[in-house]
């Protein structure tokens, strides 16, 4: 073993010994994941990735002299957020929180080759094994945002609009869920049809279910509150909450699993469904104010 020809700080070092850490942890991660996949692809590159970690741990026991256990808390919730979320998005997540230790080996390799090394492992090889994970909602993540966007606004809007026109609260959620489920078929019918046209028609049912799930799913989150709240104006207020919620989930997801910008995106679907929201919202009172309707 070569000798170390560059001094390492004390905070350099408690630096370090986080860093293995995190990879001894993520190797854990990454195992546990690939014994958790059905495909053969999938599962060989999460044991690669499992491997590439596990030789950074060791590679990083010359330096601190020390082995690491993994953090079993870790272990267990990103592999939860794996399998509710995606693996893309659960492994994708975690690699965010790896930036500064990223960074780290970067400035480190400068002066050690080692270091190097791995620095150049986190920045290419591993995202590369990442991106041909095959997953697939994330084929669908385009059906799933025109299922999404069109409850937010649709519905929102019809909500609003409904709220000061009925003032009933049963009545609205009634007239939300029959709005909702016949817009959630007919926007699934739509790009079932849809993608039968383009050349690829092979998962044009597929393309319908993850249109049309999106979509329900959205309704039943925007239409709970009118049926616990006997208030309709604290219910519409939940509602637009409910909405703003949704928005900044899905966009945090996408983010995330597709590598998109979130501000942007969480800004712009945010202000049109809003907006539809508070134009609908105006409607709705004056429908009621000149048809003099008294619900």
């Amino acid at each position: 073993m070569k000798k170390m020809s560059y001094a390492i700080d004390a905070d350099t070092m408690k630096f370090l010994k986080k860093a293995q850490k995190n990879e001894i942890t993520e190797h854990h991660i990454y195992l546990k994941l690939s014994s958790l996949k059905k495909n053969r692809q999938n599962s060989e590159i999460l044991r690669q990735i499992a491997r590439d970690e596990l030789q950074h741990h060791n590679a990083l026991r010359r330096f601190t002299g020390t082995d690491q256990k993994p953090n079993t808390l870790k272990v267990r919730f990103y592999t939860l957020i794996s399998i509710i979320f995606g693996i893309t998005f659960g492994i994708k997540l975690m690699e965010r929180g790896e930036r500064d230790s990223e960074k780290l080996y970067a400035e480190l390799g400068e002066k050690i080759e080692e270091f190097k090394r791995i620095a150049n492992d986190e920045d290419r090889h591993e995202k590369e094994l990442i991106e041909i994970i095959e997953e697939e909602r994330l084929q669908f993540v385009g059906s799933m945002v025109l299922g999404l966007n069109d409850a937010l606004v649709e519905l929102t809007g019809t909500l609003a609009g409904l709220t000061f026109a009925l003032k009933n609260t049963r009545l609205i959620a009634l007239s939300g869920l029959i709005t909702g489920i016949a817009a959630s078929l007919s926007m699934s019918a739509s790009e079932y049809l849809s993608a039968r046209t383009e050349k690829d028609s092979s998962h044009a049912l597929k393309s319908a279910f993850y249109t049309g799930a999106a979509y329900v799913i959205t309704v039943a989150f925007l239409v709970l509150p009118y049926l616990l709240l006997a208030n309709y104006v604290l219910s519409l207020l939940a509602t637009i909450a409910a909405a703003i919620i949704i928005i900044l989930v899905f966009n945090f997801y996408v983010s995330v699993a597709k590598d998109l910008p979130f501000k942007r995106r969480f800004l712009e679907m945010a202000a049109i469904s809003l907006g539809v929201a508070v134009v609908s919202f105006a409607i709705g009172y004056l429908v009621r104010l000149f048809l003099g309707v008294d619900v």
